[in-house]
Order: structure tokens, then sequence, then C-alpha cells
């Protein structure tokens, strides 16, 4: 009886629920002819959110890495600044900074890069850009990146802030540059403590990129809303819709705290 309480009393019932919810709601679909076109009529939405999740996490990771090292900086301008932009983007909501990209930023972008190349466009060896030539989807995928970059900072910023100064100091003494420390010595370290927080990051921002719906990029909300809208199946659409970023994001939750299990393990050995 013992071993059979113990299991009981660890088995994550809310993951048992959503395993069922989720059974039944494929069974539908694998079923019932209805959930069968939603679905087919979803799936390249569902393309389009999976590639500008990957492609923003990509350039906020980016993004975020140089603005945590150079609030590092010994140059007190770039530390200033690296505060700046956390600070002003992470009070930012993705909703405002989606619209600000796309309908403000994205045309003073167009006419910086105007400027900057105007003697070889005057010279008839470039062409001359036009805002309506930045697709929304590249709009979409910036703001995403600009506003997830600020939250990757700070999470690159309390991993390095982990690695121990004696280690720094040592490799100091050896006479390794700042850039060999970095790559051989802190960034090995810290990506233990950084890797876990990045995962949920990045589920955070496939559930965000349905904001990018408001664009009209073709994503899983956006093509939910044409088809709900022309056939008025709004409870088997939203169903379909749910049912794709649970799976999404479940999966990968999953996986992340898994990742973290494996880590605590190898700690303690």
């Amino acid at each position: 009886m013992m071993p059979l309480k113990k299991t009981l009393d660890r088995t994550p019932w809310w993951l048992v629920a959503t395993i069922i919810i989720g059974i039944v709601l494929l069974w539908n679909m694998v079923a019932n002819h209805s959930y069968q076109k939603i679905a087919g009529a979803l799936s390249n939405g569902l393309l389009t959110t999976i590639g500008v999740t990957l492609v923003a996490f990509l350039l906020a990771s980016a993004i975020g890495l140089i603005i945590a090292l150079a609030g590092f900086s010994k140059w007190r301008i770039l530390r200033e600044f690296a505060r700046f932009y956390v600070e002003i983007f992470r009070g930012i909501p993705v909703l405002v900074l989606l619209f600000y990209i796309a309908f403000v930023g994205a045309s003073e972008m167009v006419h910086l890069y105007n400027w900057l190349l105007q003697w070889p466009i005057e010279a008839g060896w470039m062409e001359k850009a036009r805002t309506r030539d930045f697709d929304m989807l590249w709009r979409a995928i910036l703001a995403l990146s600009i506003s997830y970059s600020a939250f990757i900072a700070e999470v690159f910023r309390a991993g390095i802030q982990e690695v121990s100064k004696g280690q720094i100091e040592a490799a100091q003494s050896l006479g390794l540059s700042s850039w060999l420390r970095f790559r051989l010595i802190i960034l090995p370290q810290a990506m233990r403590k950084i890797l876990p927080p990045l995962g949920n990051d990045f589920v955070a921002m496939i559930k965000d990129s349905a904001l990018v719906s408001v664009l009209g990029v073709q994503d899983i909300t956006q093509l939910a809303k044409v088809y709900s809208s022309s056939t008025f199946q709004f409870f088997e659409t939203y169903n379909v819709v749910a049912f794709m970023y649970l799976t999404l994001t479940l999966s990968l939750s999953l996986l992340i705290r898994a990742f973290e299990a494996h880590l605590r393990r190898n700690d303690h050995h």
C-alpha cells in the first residue's frame, strides 16, 4: 500500500488531466471531419508561429547578450545605456511595442536607411527603400525581439553574476584576455544557470507570438479569426487553436523541467 500511496502523492494530477483533455481534443480532430478541415486550415499558421518565435528568440538572445555585456563594461556610458534599454523596453507592453515598431519605427528605420545610403541611392547604385516594402512579418519579429531582449539581458546578467569572482581573478592572473575569460570561464558556467530561464522565456514568447495577428501576420490566431468568421465555427476553431498552443507550450515546459532536474542531479553528484 505504501508504494502505491507514494506514487499517488507524487503523481502530477494537473498533467494527467491535461493529457486526458488533449487526448479527447486529438480524437475529435482525427475522427471529426470538421476538426480535420480546421486543423488543415490552421497548419500553415502553426508553421508561421513556430518560425516567428524561433527567429525572434534568436535575435532577442543575441541582443540580450550584447546588452548584458554592456552592463558589465568598464565604460559608464555603456552601463547606463544597458540599464536604460532594459528598463525602457521591460516597461512597454508587447502589444504597444508591436504597434509602435509596425507603424512608427518601421518608417523611421526606412528614412534612416535612405539617409545613410543617400549618395549611392542618388548615384543609381541602389534603390530607395519604401516603408511598404518592410514586410509586416519582419516588423512583428523585430518588435518581439526588442521586447524580449530586455528580459533576456537580465537573465544573462544574473547568470554571469553567479560565476565565482575567484575563478575570474585566477584567469586574469594567468594572463587570459577579457574575451578568453568570457568564452572559456564565464559563459560555460553561466549557461547552467541561464538555460532554464531562457527556456521559460521561449515558452512565453510562443504565447505572445499570438499578438502578431493584430498586424495581419498569418499565424495560428489570425488564420483562426479568418476561418471562424467565415464558417461561424468559433467553438471548434478555437478548440483547435488552444490545442495547438497547449501542445507547444506544455511539451516545451516539460522538457525544461526535465532539464532542470538533470542539472540538479549533476550538481548533487
